[in-house]
């Protein structure tokens, strides 16, 4: 049993027109996960396993849904004791510690804000987020770095009037594990009505280009992520789900929080200090993992280790999202383990968008097709529809009257912003795409990431799937840069697999080989080899900052 068919109209599907034409979420009048969700779980099967936690030291929790209810009820009286308060601002520095479920669903049984962040943040970050949300607490783990950085940041942060600590005590810090045990189990459901309305929950998004935005949600976000867990992820009922993703990103609330939840599956959380993909192999083996979700740059990583030497075979499902998948990781993936793996494509600011679902044949590289629940377009600069093979932008229609369940409410305190992205009835990605004969979605960049040389448009994606294929590329990045007689050229920057050492012999065989499997015009004149690339904290390639520091000693 699990609580998706509530939500419903159908759950079965024979086909994807089927899937499209008949696809129904039902959004009750008033909805709130905690309650909903966990606590109902806790009320029908006490003892159903909901979250196994693990780290790289050896530890290990699992909790029942009855666990959840426990702590979350305890952690929401001891917020509530420090005078949180229904709409209160939140931040969570947790990465992938289990108290950071206590937090979150405590938060929505008050009717507080919660924003997650990740413990990669510095001073700046921080004073910025807490003053442009208007923070009024952070919780974070015992990690030195991240105490000295909001430490720092105290004196130009005048809303923040808490700091709690985790696992640990420091000075000037509230002390959670010392709190909770005094905290009542016992809560009483708080008289103010949460409505489906309210703000739940703000994502800063990535910020490639400028700050951060401050992506809104509202209490009904959950439901949206059903599709994302059942038909996308294909989790199955009462088995382990991973997604490779720490609580900072919103990739965390795609995979680790919501709809694998509603949909019964068991979440499984690996806490990794630092990203070890032989770690992360022998885990998926050890607890037989059944789903699994993340992003290219991890199935690159995974792909250079000898698979052979895992037993993967309890795993049925494998899918990715994050950034465009390159065909090669796709079939070096299937030779080895004899699974597809599924590309999906949303944003912070919605569930999953575009997705390959079952009913179809996967062209690997492609986005897939759309998720009934948006109605997606492709439009040119006039906001008009562009037929199959014409590159264009991605838009979702209609938002004003039949809003998506899961699709953001704009930009918080940033009522420019929106009115730039969500104008006329349609909400606009930024992402330039194209659908082909078939009806397959496929990516071509953001808006700033298509290059224009010699007079052609070029995708990054499509140079950086064909760098990928030769044998010294474990990752790439594809830009345009400054030519003094072409005016741009495009760039390649370069991460080289173990064995391979840079040199001008290295590089022109790289050069011909992509020569030789695309278009000559694409080819990257210029190849730069460096020992990783910049990203954004959800793990995007910053390629703004390869262009901004190609062009930077660029005259005007």
């Amino acid at each position: 049993m699990n609580l998706a068919h509530r939500y419903l109209e159908k759950e079965t599907f024979t086909s994807y027109e089927d899937f499209s034409q008949n696809l129904k979420i039902k959004v009750p009048d008033s909805f709130n996960f905690a309650y909903d969700i966990i606590d109902e779980y806790a009320r029908l099967e006490p003892e159903r396993p909901a979250l196994v936690w693990c780290n790289d030291h050896g530890e290990e929790r699992r909790f029942t849904f009855a666990d959840l209810k426990y702590w979350s009820d305890k952690t929401a009286n001891y917020l509530k004791s420090l005078g949180i308060e229904k709409g209160d601002k939140v931040m969570l520095i947790l990465r992938r510690r289990y108290e950071f479920y206590f937090f979150v669903f405590a938060l929505c049984k008050i009717g507080a804000v919660y924003i997650p962040s990740t413990n990669q943040l510095k001073e700046k970050d921080i004073v910025y987020r807490v003053n442009a949300a208007g923070i009024k607490m952070v919780v974070t783990y015992n990690w030195p770095e991240t105490i000295e950085c909001v430490e720092a940041s105290r004196h130009e942060t005048p809303t923040l009037e808490k700091t709690v600590l985790v696992g640990g005590e420091h000075e000037g810090w509230l002390n959670f594990d010392e709190g909770i045990r005094h905290a009542s189990e016992k809560w009483d459901r708080p008289g103010e009505a949460i409505k489906n309305e309210d703000l739940m929950l703000i994502y800063f998004t990535s910020g490639t280009t400028s700050m951060p935005k401050m992506a809104c949600h509202d209490f009904t976000y959950p439901l949206g992520h059903i599709v994302t867990a059942k038909y996308y992820h294909m989790v199955e009922e009462n088995c382990l789900h991973i997604t490779v993703a720490e609580s900072g990103w919103a990739k965390f609330g795609w995979g680790k929080l919501y709809g694998q939840w509603i949909c019964g599956a068991v979440q499984f959380v690996y806490d990794m200090e630092r990203f070890d993909p032989d770690g992360l192999l022998k885990m998926l083996e050890k607890y037989g993992v059944t789903t699994f979700c993340a992003p290219p740059t991890i199935y690159r990583f995974l792909i250079h280790q000898d698979l052979s030497k895992y037993n993967l075979s309890s795993l049925r499902h494998c899918s990715t999202a994050g950034e465009p998948l390159n065909p090669q990781v796709f079939y070096t993936w299937k030779k080895a383990t004899g699974l597809n793996i599924l590309n999906g494509f949303g944003q912070s600011e919605s569930t999953v968008m575009i997705a390959n679902f079952e009913w179809f044949e996967i062209d690997p590289g492609a986005m897939g097709k759309p998720n009934p629940t948006y109605h997606i377009d492709i439009v040119d600069e006039d906001g008009r529809s562009v037929p199959a093979g014409v590159e264009g932008e991605l838009v979702v229609r209609d938002v004003n009257t039949n809003k998506p369940v899961g699709l953001f409410t704009g930009y918080y305190r940033d009522e420019e912003s929106t009115r730039k992205c969500w104008h006329d009835n349609t909400y606009h990605t930024g992402d330039v795409v194209y659908k082909d004969e078939h009806g397959l979605f496929w990516f071509v960049g953001r808006n700033d990431d298509v290059i224009k040389a010699s007079g052609y448009r070029i995708s990054p994606f499509e140079v950086e799937s064909a760098l990928i294929e030769h044998p010294a590329v474990v990752e790439c990045a594809v830009t345009g840069a400054p030519d003094p007689i072409r005016g741009t050229v495009v760039k390649a920057t370069v991460v080289l697999a173990k064995g391979y050492t840079p040199s001008e012999d290295l590089k022109k065989d790289i050069q011909n080989y992509v020569k030789s499997i695309t278009a000559p015009y694409k080819y990257p004149r210029i190849l730069e080899f460096v020992e990783e690339l910049p990203k954004t904290f959800s793990g995007k390639i910053k390629r703004a900052e390869i262009r901004n520091e190609d062009h930077k000693d660029i005259k005007p």
